[in-house]
């Protein structure tokens, strides 16, 4: 797959995000609006929209929507209202390229976040709501070796680490003797792949995230139709 002509990120970027790590407040973000702009948003929204068609070569029940609001990049500004932290604004960069039936972050999709000194691709399901993830659960428990084929996928495993939150205890009707007990135990059902910050600024960073895309796809399939939706 050819690369993109040019960068859709410059390093300009990092120097914004650890800039405004040292100074999170509304003065200093409003004088250096306008790098925002240039920076990040212009470029990530560029980003999504060359994705788009790519992203629907994997599975069209994704959306990628270059919309600031209400499409697939995250809002800078933190939600501070039950935070013991206050400060207004997110020193990441995050994209969520989500399926189409769902209504918030917490459904199957694609992630791309871009912080100085952290930056990855998350894939898979975060936090799924209870009835979502008894779903899951219920269907490692009855398509064991359907799972064990997603989840050991070597083209998969071979760019991805499994993730997310587990219980201590097994969950309510699940043996601790069960096979997959580590699997049923999960409260997050995700996988992460790690980029440098030079590949975040390479012309062929949407050739490397589109590659780890379709390395996840068996992943996302299966995590699909564990809750019912189509891929």
């Amino acid at each position: 797959m050819p690369s993109s002509p040019r960068p859709h990120f410059r390093p300009a970027l990092f120097t914004f995000l650890k800039e405004l790590k040292k100074n999170n407040d509304r003065d200093w973000f409003q004088a250096n609006k306008a790098r925002y702009e240039d920076q990040l948003k212009e470029p990530a929204l560029a980003f999504i929209s060359d994705f788009g068609p790519r992203l629907a070569k994997i599975s069209p029940h994704f959306n990628a929507i270059p919309k600031a609001t209400g499409g697939s990049l995250f809002r800078i500004y933190r939600d501070t209202r039950f935070a013991k932290d206050k400060t207004p604004y997110k020193t990441h960069l995050g994209i969520q390229f989500r399926h189409k039936q769902a209504k918030d972050v917490h459904a199957p999709g694609f992630y791309l976040h871009i912080e100085p000194g952290h930056n990855m691709i998350g894939v898979g399901l975060w936090h799924p709501d209870g009835p979502s993830l008894k779903a899951i659960r219920e269907t490692i428990d009855s398509d064991r070796q359907g799972w064990k084929r997603a989840r050991d996928d070597r083209r998969f495993r071979s760019s991805f680490e499994i993730g997310g939150e587990s219980l201590k205890r097994p969950p309510r009707g699940f043996d601790d003797e069960h096979p997959l007990i580590e699997d049923l135990k999960r409260k997050d059902f995700v996988a992460f792949a790690e980029f440098t910050q030079k590949q975040v600024v390479a012309a062929d960073l949407i050739d490397r995230f589109t590659d780890r895309c379709e390395a996840a796809a068996p992943y996302i399939r299966w995590l699909c139709r564990a809750v019912d939706v189509p891929f």
